[in-house]
């Protein structure tokens, strides 16, 4: 049960930074101090990449969203294998998402690190929740 409750507080991070960089894409993508921090140096950019932005904001609250999913479905008796799959399939896609991040821009390794990192805790402890009798 410990394992569950470690990967709980990971999922809920993960999921929390989901929602600030969906807020952060979608919401307040004009401002020159959000868009600045994604390697946008100017307002003409950010005014031509905003559709996208907004878009991809959305995916990042969907992951959110499945991961509290999965987070409320580990509280409910009788749910907690349904909660581990949803919760570590969305904890997935955040470490791949990193990855790519990473993998197309190393200079963002900061930005990756903030994306997968509670997500790949959360992810690990997850899986090792698995091999647990329930209830243990």
């Amino acid at each position: 049960m410990g394992t569950v409750i470690a990967a709980s507080v990971f999922v809920l991070v993960a999921a929390l930074v989901h929602v600030l960089i969906f807020l952060m894409e979608s919401v307040l993508w004009s401002r020159p101090g959000v868009f600045r921090r994604f390697g946008v140096a100017d307002a003409t950019e950010a005014a031509t990449l905003r559709v996208a932005m907004f878009n991809q904001g959305f995916y990042n609250l969907f992951l959110a969203l499945g991961a509290g999913t999965g987070l409320v479905l580990l509280g409910i008796v009788g749910w907690q294998r349904a909660g581990l799959a949803i919760a570590a399939f969305a904890l997935l896609s955040m470490v791949l998402a990193a990855l790519v991040l990473i993998a197309t821009r190393r200079s963002l390794w900061r930005a990756a690190l903030i994306q997968g990192g509670p997500a790949l805790v959360g992810l690990v402890l997850l899986v090792a929740a698995l091999g647990q009798p329930a209830g243990a």
